[in-house]
């Protein structure tokens, strides 16, 4: 198997383990009463099936981005979406809705058409450095920008947890080839800065994709979907001498292919949102007399917010 399947291989698996961590996630917030404790949370074995399928998506996409680089591995993040679809409709017992297969398709043809284009070699340049410490600077200098107060914060903190999730997955790259190929001794100053930079930008996608789903979860959680490959993408083309094969031809069917997979994976994102939507309302409905007592499923609290997939950049869609 070559490097390009390999990646993509691994791309598949990390993006099943990250939905199935989402739907066990959401099932396990149906059933865990308001104001539960992290203790509490501790002793469920279903609390660290969870923890342990998000562990392994994340090291599956950090073994991707050895094989594969930045433009091909990051924009596989939204499979995670779309393998979410199957498994939250069967554990909800429920039929796919109708956005839900638009987005799915338009998601899936989107991103073949962004595979025909991306790079086929395995990544083997890394960032100096002086590039790492230029990228952390200018990643916090956007971040702060964005975090700034005003209009439209969740839109603004989902674009700035998808920025640093994005950049994190570059410096992990870096990171991960430069030990594999052992071009240097392992603990010596540039590889140390990226791996406290990855620490720093991976908890800092955490913490603002959860501010930015407070106010729900449908847009911001394209917002996020969609910025972490984009600002991989430039790093990578920028600094990794990473290239599009085919040449200026290939912009073509790159661009539309980001233009279906982005369609797709906003359907994808309000169909998450209309999910939560119901279950917000089904909160507020008075509950049913003795005699139609019928439980169709455990409710969630309002605060309980779906997150996929996290990478080692944050919790969220789309690999590290």
């Amino acid at each position: 198997m070559n490097a390009t399947l390999t990646a993509v291989a691994l791309s598949l698996v990390s993006a099943v383990a990250y939905a199935s961590a989402a739907v066990a996630q959401s099932r396990l917030a149906g059933r865990t009463e308001a104001g539960s404790g992290v203790i509490r949370l501790l002793g469920r074995a279903a609390w660290w099936s969870a923890v342990g399928l998000n562990a392994g998506g994340a090291l599956l996409h950090v073994a991707a981005l050895k094989y594969g680089p930045l433009t091909l591995v990051q924009p596989l993040g939204a499979l995670t979406l779309v393998a979410a679809v199957p498994l939250g409709a069967r554990a909800a017992g429920r039929r796919v809705t109708g956005n839900e297969w638009r987005g799915t398709i338009l998601t899936l043809l989107g991103l073949a058409a962004l595979l025909l284009t991306a790079g086929g070699t395995a990544p083997h340049e890394t960032l100096s450095l002086v590039e790492a410490l230029a990228v952390g600077a200018a990643t916090m200098a956007v971040v702060a920008g964005l975090s700034r107060p005003g209009a439209r914060p969740g839109l603004r903190h989902a674009a700035a947890s998808g920025i640093t999730s994005g950049v994190a997955s570059a410096l992990t790259q870096t990171l991960t080839v430069a030990v594999t190929d052992h071009t240097g001794p392992i603990l010596d100053w540039r590889l140390v800065t990226v791996a406290l930079l990855v620490s720093a930008f991976a908890m800092g996608g955490l913490l603002l994709s959860q501010t930015a789903y407070q106010d729900g979860l449908g847009a911001p959680l394209a917002v996020v979907t969609l910025a972490n490959p984009v600002a991989a993408a430039v790093i990578g083309l920028a600094l990794l001498g990473e290239r599009l094969q085919g040449g200026t031809i290939a912009l073509v069917p790159a661009l539309l292919g980001s233009a279906a997979a982005v369609r797709g994976v906003i359907l994808l994102s309000r169909a998450q949102g209309e999910t939560m939507s119901v279950a917000d309302q089904a909160m507020k409905e008075p509950a049913p007399s003795a005699k139609s007592l019928v439980v169709i499923g455990s409710p969630r609290t309002r605060d309980d917010r779906l997150i996929l997939g996290p990478e080692p950049g944050g919790t969220r869609v789309g690999g590290p």
